[in-house]
């Protein structure tokens, strides 16, 4: 098959869904309106709460969200075949993973930017709130500890994708210094700033490479990278975010859509074969690289591509934060996914112009490689090529970076440069990644803090600098301790689970907040994808416990699994009671935004002033 068809499908898809489905959402379900202030207006405080321009906040929320998921859970899931990830990446994106994005922001704006745990807790009840504080503290420390194992996969013993990755971080913060303190607002003349220190990095990284006293101080081992990452991850939690996060995260947002576009713009140009069938025999179970079968499986594999329940915690964690009008969550929150989703659709058409034998010997095990009984066909040639080892290196990473390169280094014009583009795409990727750790890590502490506020207020306050250090800290030790001791076969099926869980239990708080503000004949558009995926990831996390974790002597990850099943299905249980409550209000109130409701949640974030609290 072309894989010219497949790349403009999705983009007819994703611009008649942005067109229609999304503005039904903003106008008929949200109801957004210009005329409400934001907690960026309200509550600024030039740390955490900053109004950010609408462009300049979706590179932020992009560079977040999309992280190893829509890079390396489709190419992971093309062990099945290119068509049952393509399916799911389009219906997903539009149906569940779009909507779920809109709806978590939108909730949290309403919230006062506050974290899920605490809209659950509001919209729910008390007990669904703390459940779901444990769960989502959990979940996020298993996704970052995925995310990062996946950049150790592609960084270690690679200067030149090192230097390059770690170069973004000083120019990040030569952005932020400028487009904060020197010359403020000035958006247009950081980015010149930025775009040109990136191209310099690239262009200086082969050279780096090249040497052997710099490359040295770039070569790191993948225990040294899993001490640095989490490292990293410290500071941009504690840091202003217009210091390093924001800018940071603005600038890859450059290299990742640039990229992505060019990577487009190379498939049509070349438009190569996908050599990977529509379904290969394993798509009922017994491969190398998923251990089960494509139903179910297929969902916690491709992940942040569909739909993400770490998007639930971006999108209420730093980006409603410094969202300046309401009417941004459309585009922010639903373009975004769809972008990702493209993103996806990209990876998975990068994997599969692999040749089968050569795909299943870069993501395999060498020994689960050598039982396939399967001879490789141009691997030998392309590490010639790429002048690196690719085989036996597994976690999707450098098979995308392998297929890329072939694509890029395919046009006529820039052939045998296929090093520079695998090195490029390792970068790429890298970036990509890191973006998601560092915003999720502030996320993480943002919920350790409001979680220790209820035993000693001082933490609550997100500029006291003790509690900001000491919980940042905490949390970047508990993923860091994961990645440290963990590798990407145990810990990539236990975030993709753990994901798609988060996902449905946001979908379902966000139907219950739907239903208290009269919008109960639109709740249908979170509670049909959140009601579909949950028994199915249920089953896909019972399947993984039992016939991955437990004949391995993982306990603690069959644990963990377990424990987090229970806990979403007792948030589950909860809304099911206060849908049953809410639907038995016949008298709707009037909101502080004048607005007929079933109920009001609490004083502070609902109520007119001097209006008591009414059920």
């Amino acid at each position: 098959m072309n894989s010219l068809i497949l790349i403009f499908s999705t983009a007819c898809v994703f611009a008649i869904a942005y067109r229609f489905y999304g503005l039904f959402l903003a106008n008929k379900v949200m109801d957004l309106r210009q005329e409400r202030e934001t907690p960026a207006v309200t509550q600024a405080d030039g740390h955490d709460y900053v109004k950010t321009d609408k462009y300049v906040l979706f590179g932020h929320h992009f560079a977040a969200i999309a992280a190893a998921g829509p890079l390396l859970g489709p190419v992971l899931a093309a062990q099945f075949g290119f068509m049952p990830g393509a399916l799911w990446i389009l219906i997903g994106c539009v149906l569940a993973g779009g909507v779920h994005d809109m709806v978590v922001l939108f909730a949290s704006i309403r919230h006062q930017g506050k974290s899920l745990s605490v809209i659950a807790e509001t919209e729910i009840g008390n007990v669904a709130g703390k459940v779901a504080s444990i769960s989502v503290l959990f979940i996020l420390i298993l996704t970052l500890a995925g995310l990062s194992i996946a950049v150790v996969n592609a960084m270690f013993n690679s200067p030149w994708g090192t230097f390059t990755v770690f170069s973004t971080i000083p120019i990040a913060m030569i952005m932020g210094v400028y487009m904060q303190k020197v010359r403020p607002g000035d958006i247009r003349g950081g980015s010149i700033i930025g775009v040109i220190l990136l191209v310099v990095s690239i262009v200086v990284g082969p050279h780096i490479a090249a040497d052997p006293v710099l490359a040295q101080l770039f070569t790191f081992s993948k225990k040294q990278l899993a001490v640095i990452i989490p490292a990293y991850g410290f500071a941009a939690s504690a840091l202003p975010v217009w210091f390093l996060l924001v800018p940071r995260d603005y600038l890859s947002t450059y290299l990742k859509i640039g990229t992505i576009a060019l990577l487009a713009l190379g498939i049509v140009f070349v438009h190569p074969t996908l050599h990977m069938p529509a379904i290969t025999p394993y798509f009922l179970g017994g491969g190398p690289i998923i251990p089960g079968a494509a139903f179910t499986f297929l969902f916690i594999t491709i992940a942040c591509g569909a739909l993400s329940g770490f998007h639930a915690i971006i999108g209420t964690g730093t980006t409603p934060k410094m969202i300046a009008n309401e009417r941004d969550v459309l585009f922010v929150g639903y373009g975004a996914m769809l972008v990702e989703g493209f993103v996806a659709m990209m990876a998975l058409v990068a994997a599969c112009v692999l040749v089968p034998a050569d795909y299943f010997a870069i993501n395999a095990a060498p020994a689960a490689f050598a039982s396939l009984g399967l001879s490789t066909v141009n691997l030998t040639d392309l590490a010639v090529q790429v002048g690196e080892q690719v085989q036996g290196r597994p976690g999707g990473a450098v098979s995308l970076a392998v297929g890329m390169a072939y694509i890029f280094s395919s046009v006529p014009f820039v052939k045998g440069m296929m090093a520079y583009w695998y090195h490029f795409a390792i970068m790429f990727e890298a970036v990509f990644i890191l973006t998601a750790v560092d915003a999720g890590t502030r996320v993480g502490r943002y919920l350790l803090q409001e979680m220790l506020g209820k035993v000693y207020k001082p933490f609550a306050n997100n500029a006291w600098m003790p509690g900001v250090i000491l919980t940042s800290a905490l949390f970047t030790s508990a993923w860091g301790y994961l990645v440290y001791t963990g590798d990407i076969s145990t810990i990539w099926p236990l975030f993709g689970m753990s994901n798609q869980l988060l996902a449905s239990c946001a979908l379902i708080v966000g139907t219950t907040m739907l239903i208290r503000l009269g919008k109960a004949k639109y709740a249908w558009v979170t509670a049909v994808p959140g009601l579909l995926v949950y028994p199915l990831v249920l089953w896909a996390g019972y399947l993984n416990i039992t016939a991955n974790f437990l004949p391995k002597k993982l306990y603690l990850l069959a644990s963990m699994s377990g424990i987090l099943m229970v806990l979403i299905t007792i948030v589950f249980i909860e809304a099911f009671r206060r849908w049953h409550t809410l639907l038995q209000i016949e008298s709707p109130v009037t909101d502080r935004y004048g607005d007929s409701v079933l109920a009001l949640v609490t004083e502070r974030d609902e109520m007119p002033a001097g209006v008591p609290l009414q059920e």
